[in-house]
């Protein structure tokens, strides 16, 4: 089965506007903490999710079924949306766009092991080790580490985030057989508010002098952008086809970001970085190129 053409289109441009989000949560961290971050950015998806949920007349109560997995994949996410956005902080935006990208390499070994018939190929070995070299160039800047600095930590923690991403992805790959991806999306989201709410109140604090307008569409653009249009795409998506076919367009992603980062948040463009994203893209490719499409049934 060929992948048509309103989907190539989709997933390009959604991973292209993927890989502007660590750049976003970069900006909108400059006022709103990480745990703030989180909470504005999905109660803003929230709305958008059931928006069209309504418009489209979709059922958002589950089953009872369905709650333990809804409960599972919004503890996965919650989890790893606060590591993200905390390593975001540590770290420049360039590099946690490359870090973040890297979230396939870790989805196709989850694959591997919980979805049937989407295992690793020696090519696909091939292409997760050429991105784990750029992951590696990266963390180090080219050198053995003698000390970690704040954004080596960083970026250790937005690397562990995204090997839960990989896991929330493959897991949601598997719920969406089963459950309506709307409503999956929209529980996801829901159930992390409170936490999110409660972590702050108890933690952080709004820098209301900071909050401008730059901050406050940055956290606009994760909400509408990316927590709405970009779940809800990329779900439906993964509902259609196999997980790896996300790999065959993710590789615009840390290009993305990185060249986003240099734009907005003057962050300098480095030989270590050129080469990790270098790395990075060339891996996703290799993975994208052994991707196949999930035959409907």
């Amino acid at each position: 089965m060929q992948i048509p053409l309103m989907a190539i289109a989709s997933a390009l441009v959604i991973h292209i506007l993927w890989g502007g989000n660590p750049v976003a949560v970069k900006l909108g961290l400059v006022a709103f903490p990480p745990l703030w971050s989180a909470f504005i950015r999905f109660a803003i998806g929230v709305l958008c999710i059931a928006a069209w949920a309504y418009i489209n007349k979709i059922r958002i109560w589950p089953a009872r079924r369905e709650w333990p997995g809804l409960f599972t994949v919004a503890l996965l996410f919650t989890v790893q949306i606060s590591m993200m956005n905390l390593g975001i902080n540590l770290t420049s935006g360039a590099s946690a766009a490359v870090m973040t990208a890297t979230f396939p390499l870790f989805a196709g070994l989850f694959a591997h092991f919980m979805i049937v018939g989407d295992r690793l190929t020696p090519g696909k070995v091939a292409g997760l080790l050429t991105a784990f070299l750029g992951v590696g160039v990266v963390l180090t800047g080219g050198e053995i580490l003698q000390e970690f600095s704040s954004a080596d930590i960083g970026d250790l923690i937005i690397l562990a985030s995204t090997v839960l991403l990989g896991a929330r992805m493959v897991w949601t790959a598997r719920l969406v057989s089963n459950i309506e991806p709307t409503r999956l999306v929209f529980w996801m989201m829901l159930l992390s508010l409170g936490v999110f709410a409660a972590g702050a109140a108890v933690w952080e604090e709004i820098a209301w002098e900071e909050a401008g307008w730059v901050p406050i569409s940055a956290l606009a653009y994760q909400g509408v952008v990316i927590a709405g249009l970009g779940f809800m795409v990329n779900t439906r998506l993964m509902k259609r086809y196999s997980p790896s076919v996300m790999i065959s367009f993710r590789f615009i992603s840390p290009l993305s970001g990185v060249l986003l980062s240099a734009l907005l948040l003057d962050d300098p463009l480095t030989w270590d970085l050129a080469a990790g994203t270098t790395l990075v893209g060339v891996g996703l490719i290799v993975l994208a190129r052994r991707a196949r499409v999930r035959p409907q049934g």
